[in-house]
């Protein structure tokens, strides 16, 4: 076993992505911009539910367990694009943590109450 120093080991470099087997010479720039629009994406495409679960507070279709995992999953994303530096990775990641958060949060304090409808009325039994 080895001494610790304290410091921690530096990762190998990565090679340039035209290094890498069976992939496309594509300039970091245009990487960049499909990050970005990955992450508007895959963001943007969140905001409906979370919409709709702060308007109706209707929690009963969401797993606690699942949402754990995933709100947990999204801070670790968030962590590693802030340790890479790649912008796309950390603003997308740290606006869907702050949406799975509230949701999550939403479930732990919502979850014995009756839904309401998108206008703000409690839900009735054939509406629920």
């Amino acid at each position: 076993m080895r001494p610790r120093s304290g410091r921690a080991t530096p990762l190998p470099e990565r090679p340039p992505v035209t290094d890498l087997p069976l992939t496309p010479a594509i300039d970091p720039q245009t990487i960049e911009w499909i990050g970005t629009f990955a992450a508007a994406l895959t963001t943007g495409s969140f905001l409906p539910q979370a919409w709709l679960t702060f308007r109706t507070r209707d929690v009963s279709g969401i797993s606690l367990s699942m949402y754990s995992a995933f709100t947990s999953g999204v801070a670790l994303w968030l962590l590693y694009g802030l340790s890479i530096g790649s912008w796309p990775v950390t603003i997308a990641n740290a606006i869907t943590l702050t949406l799975a958060m509230s949701i999550l949060g939403m479930k732990l304090v919502y979850r014995e109450r009756p839904a309401r409808t998108p206008h703000g009325r409690q839900a009735t039994a054939l509406q629920a």
